[in-house]
C-alpha cells in the first residue's frame, strides 16, 4: 500500500480499496481524543492553513478542529474576498499556494472552480487536502461518511445505499467514486434536472458501480439500509458567495425524509446521513428517531480530519 505521507487528498477517484481501510483503522485509533475533549501533541509542531474561498462552516472548523485536537496550529482565510487573493488583484492559485506553503505544512482548500486544488497542489511542495472544489468532488465529507457507516454497521460491502438529492453536487460524485471500491448497490433520486450527467454515468459504469435511479424516495427507501440525503435546493457553487434573496423554493415531496416516511417504509435498522446544512429536506423531528445519525456524522468528521492530517503528517502509517 502507498505511504501517505506527504500526499495530496483531492480525489476518491484516486483511493484504492485497501487505502480506505487504512484511513478508517487510523481515526478509530485517534477517535478517542475527540471523544474525551483530550489534546494530543501529535502534531505539536505542524502548522494547518485553510484556504477557502467559499463559505464553510463544518468542513473547516472541522479541519481546525482536528489540527487542534492534536496539538498542531492553525492559520488561515475564511473569506478569500478579505484577503489580496480575491480582491482586485485576483491573485493566482500558483501565487497563493506559493506563498501558503511558507506559512504552514498542510493547506486545506475549499474553492468555488472546479479542479482548483488539483492545480494548487501542481504549485506547492506541501500536502493539499480538497475540502470541496465546485461542483466537482468533497472527498473528506464521503470519507467521513463512510467511517460512519463502518462504525454504525460494521461494515461497507453488501449495504444497499440510496442517495436523494441534487446528484451535480461535489458530495454526491465522491460518493459514486469511492462506492466504486466497495459490493454496493446504490440508487440515486433526484429531479431530472439534477440527475447524473451521461458523462459521469459512462465513467462509474466503466469502473463498475452497481447503481439504478428512481424517480421518489418511495420506491426505494424500503430496501436502503444507508440513506443519503443533500437539498436540491441549492446555491451556485461555482460562486464564491450565493446569498439567497427572496424566496427560493422548497423541496418536493418525492426528494424529502419525513418522520412518517421512515415510520412506514425504511428498515428499522438504516441509518440516515446527511452532511448539512439542511433546508426542509429533513424535518427537525426526524432528529431524534433510531435512523438519524447525522449529528454523529458530524463528530466524525473531526475524527476523520485528525485521522487523514496525521497520516500526510506522516505521523502515522
Amino acid at each position: 500500500m502507498r505511504s501517505f505521507a506527504g500526499r495530496d487528498i483531492l480525489s476518491l477517484k484516486d483511493f484504492e480499496r485497501n487505502e480506505f481501510f487504512r484511513v478508517f483503522e487510523i481515526a478509530e485509533k485517534l477517535e478517542p481524543i475527540a471523544r474525551d475533549r483530550q489534546m494530543s501533541d501529535l502534531l505539536r509542531n505542524k502548522i494547518l492553513v485553510t484556504a477557502f474561498y467559499q463559505p464553510s462552516t463544518r468542513t473547516r472548523l472541522a479541519h481546525e478542529a482536528a489540527m487542534l485536537r492534536l496539538g498542531g496550529q492553525v492559520t488561515g482565510f475564511s473569506d478569500a474576498k478579505m484577503t489580496r487573493a480575491g480582491d482586485f488583484y485576483q491573485e493566482s492559485i500558483k501565487d497563493t499556494v506559493k506563498m501558503l506553503e511558507f506559512y504552514g505544512d498542510v493547506i486545506v482548500m475549499r474553492h468555488f472552480q472546479q479542479g482548483a486544488p488539483h492545480e494548487a497542489a501542481k504549485w506547492a511542495s506541501v500536502p493539499i487536502i480538497n475540502g470541496g472544489d465546485g461542483w466537482g468532488e468533497h472527498p473528506t465529507q464521503i470519507l467521513t461518511d463512510f467511517y460512519t457507516v463502518m462504525r454504525e454497521k460494521g461494515r461497507i460491502d453488501g449495504l444497499k445505499w440510496l442517495a436523494v438529492g441534487d446528484m451535480r453536487m461535489r458530495t454526491m460524485h465522491s460518493l459514486a467514486w469511492g462506492l466504486t471500491q466497495f459490493d454496493c448497490p446504490i440508487t440515486f433520486v433526484s429531479p431530472p434536472d439534477m440527475s447524473l450527467t451521461p458523462e459521469f454515468k459512462a465513467e462509474i459504469a466503466n469502473y463498475g458501480l452497481n447503481y439504478r435511479e428512481a424517480e421518489h424516495v418511495e420506491q426505494a427507501i424500503a430496501e436502503a439500509d444507508v440513506i443519503l440525503v443533500e437539498p436540491v435546493v441549492q446555491p451556485d457553487y461555482t460562486k464564491s458567495r450565493d446569498e439567497r434573496t427572496g424566496d427560493v423554493g422548497g423541496t418536493p415531496a418525492n426528494y424529502k425524509i419525513t418522520r412518517e416516511l421512515l415510520g412506514t417504509k425504511a428498515k428499522s435498522d438504516a441509518i440516515l446521513l446527511h452532511s448539512l446544512p439542511r433546508m426542509d429536506e429533513i424535518p427537525p423531528d426526524v432528529d431524534i428517531t433510531r435512523w438519524s445519525r447525522y449529528w454523529q456524522e458530524a463528530f466524525n468528521g473531526v475524527v476523520m480530519r485528525m485521522a487523514l492530517l496525521a497520516l500526510v503528517m506522516g505521523k502515522m502509517e
